[in-house]
């Protein structure tokens, strides 16, 4: 026992309610879903149980599916020019939308219920630059009149109709999207806004009254360009819909802090959910096999046999194993040098405890609560030398001590 002298003493405020949190996810988008399909049963179940399981995986919650947009039935639901905004279209569906059909059949049997659709791009026939890879804004938005009329009504259209197909499917989409890093140019699927937005707040109303129109509950999502600041003065809940790391992946937990390492990580993620206050967390995308070369997935198959996590998903499970949606995130008092700490309450009367140590050295704290009375103590550390193990958790009259490493993670249960 860390003698009382050298405790920070920390307390949890319960009564105090920050933001609701949705959850953390990925997205299988660009044909992943399809490689996860076709890996073999037993791969397949491995990482599947490490992204979605509560017990010997990360416990993800939120899936993000791409709408494709392309000039093929096996990319787009309207891959053909119905000639003008107001022709009737001409959709297909194949009841696959390559393996994100699969994909969400397998991560609803987990017990995923926020399923996020998004389009990168309008189809090239609705847009400016009349190509979905090339830079170009949605026709009929303000300040960007096309020859070929206002395409405006027909994208909601095409997004709702898309949202009805999986409803059909029985596949409930929750959350809609309409494009995606709007000031980024890439050689794919893309679509632009200017700086002030304004193509995204006309076409929000023409999506909502849409979405409305036929019944749907979907909430629409706006994407913020990536060279903004963070949302502040709003009510509504923030996401980070995409994040990931340049370089290779790896299963370091901390080495020289780069940038595919896990404890970066550790620490975004107790910037993201604690200081700016997001309610969920996506990263890129969650598996792939033996491509090793990149650090934008959590799960690969380092022998082409095993699923392997990272490094980085070793962080997100320190938040999204216990931290469930519908939990509140509450007020702490008292600091820890170096160590960012945040508190939730969940939907079970649960309460979390995260605690991130940027330091280079151990800490201990004694961790009170106003509100909420524990009898039962559990927690997890990730650090160079644990991977979501048990660490001892004291629980003495209704306070509860811990010591956390240096660039180290702690994560603790308590219940009533």
């Amino acid at each position: 026992m860390v003698p009382f002298s050298k405790l920070v003493i920390v307390a949890a405020h319960l009564a105090t309610l920050h933001q609701q949190i949705d959850g953390f996810g990925f997205s299988q988008a660009f044909g992943r879903a399809r490689e996860f399909q076709q890996a073999n049963a037993s791969l397949q179940k491995a990482a599947l149980d490490y992204l979605f399981s509560t017990s010997p995986g990360a416990g993800f919650s939120i899936i993000r599916n791409r709408i494709g947009s392309g000039a093929s039935s096996d990319d787009s639901i309207l891959p053909t020019n119905p000639g003008s905004p107001s022709s009737t279209p001409t959709y297909v569906w194949n009841n696959d939308d390559r393996g994100q059909v699969w994909f969400t059949k397998q991560a609803m049997s987990y017990g995923v219920k926020t399923i996020y659709a998004d389009a990168w791009s309008a189809p090239g026939f609705m847009k400016t630059s009349g190509s979905e890879a090339t830079v170009g804004y949605l026709c009929g938005t303000p300040g960007h009149a096309c020859s070929s009329g206002d395409w405006r009504q027909a994208y909601a259209n095409f997004l709702v109709k898309y949202v009805q197909l999986y409803a059909d499917a029985g596949l409930p989409i929750t959350h809609l999207g309409f494009l995606n890093e709007p000031d980024y140019e890439v050689s794919y699927s893309q679509m632009q806004i200017s700086n002030n937005a304004a193509e995204a707040i006309d076409f929000i109303r023409v999506l909502a009254a849409t979405v409305k129109a036929a019944g749907l509950s979907a909430k629409v999502i706006a994407s913020q360009p990536l060279t903004s600041t963070p949302i502040t003065g709003t009510s509504l809940r923030k996401w980070n819909t995409e994040g990931g790391p340049s370089g290779t992946f790896t299963t370091t937990w901390y080495s020289s802090g780069a940038a595919n390492e896990g404890f970066t990580w550790a620490n975004k993620l107790a910037v993201a959910m604690v200081k700016v206050e997001l309610s969920a967390y996506l990263f890129w995308q969650g598996f792939q096999v033996e491509n090793t070369a990149s650090a934008m997935h959590l799960v690969d198959t380092l022998d082409g046999t095993t699923a392997t996590p990272s490094g980085i998903f070793w962080a997100f499970a320190m938040w999204s194993r216990h931290i469930r949606p519908g939990a509140y995130r509450v007020a702490t008092s008292g600091s820890m040098s170096n160590v960012i700490t945040g508190a939730f309450v969940n939907t079970d009367g649960s309460v979390v405890v995260v605690f991130t140590n940027s330091g280079s050295s151990s800490q201990s704290a004694q961790v009170s609560f106003t509100g909420f009375t524990p009898t039962a103590a559990s927690a997890w550390v990730t650090s160079n030398s644990a991977k979501f193990a048990s660490t001892s958790a004291s629980l003495s009259g209704g306070k509860v001590t811990v010591s956390v490493p240096g660039r180290g993670i702690v994560t603790v249960k308590l219940t009533k």
